[in-house]
């Protein structure tokens, strides 16, 4: 696998070596071994799955501490558009933002570490989306940003009225009114 990094510390994309033939194609989608040499030391604990309609848009979630979460994301079908924003009270890159379009073309993956609410938007009709996590749900833990934060300027690439959020995700603070629990 081939890791990229980003513009955040941290926050790695990652594009599997694809075997192609006349078959189709395999790749190994994770590897504990080469994730650990290229990435970071971690234990995966939860896989989760969503399936979404273009337009919507969930997050930007994260898990408050003790329950914080490391995430490894990938769409299977569809393509959406993954951020990452760091939440991380003392870090340079404070209410930066990573945005990558992973697709069930391109393979990719995106890490998105411990201190990062995470986000996507569904560009395709449709979108499966998978994540591994490396701590378990925990509902009293739960956490957002507002999605429309004009001071992160994040630009999901859809527009307005073709956004489709749960009731829970129009209730998020903004940044600078959320107190961050996370420390650098």
């Amino acid at each position: 696998m081939e890791v990229i990094k980003t513009e955040i510390d941290g926050v790695f994309i990652i594009e599997p070596r694809i075997f192609k033939d006349a078959r189709g194609y395999f790749f190994e989608s994770f590897s504990t071994r080469e994730f650990e040499e290229k990435v970071c030391k971690t234990t995966f604990v939860q896989d989760n799955e969503s399936f979404s309609f273009y337009g919507v848009i969930r997050g930007l979630h994260f898990q408050k501490p003790p329950y914080t979460q490391s995430k490894l994301v990938r769409v299977i079908k569809g393509s959406v558009l993954d951020v990452a924003v760091d939440i991380r009270k003392g870090s340079p890159t404070y209410g930066k933002h990573v945005a990558v379009e992973l697709t069930e073309e391109n393979h990719r993956q995106l890490f998105i570490p411990k201190g990062f609410a995470h986000g996507f938007a569904v560009l395709s009709e449709v979108a499966l989306f998978q994540y591994k996590c490396d701590n378990f749900y925990a509902p009293q833990s739960e956490g957002g940003i507002a999605w429309n934060d004009e001071d992160l300027n994040i630009n999901w690439q859809i527009p307005l009225d073709k956004v489709s959020l749960s009731p829970k995700d129009t209730l998020h603070p903004k940044l600078k009114d959320y107190d961050s629990d996370f420390e650098l």
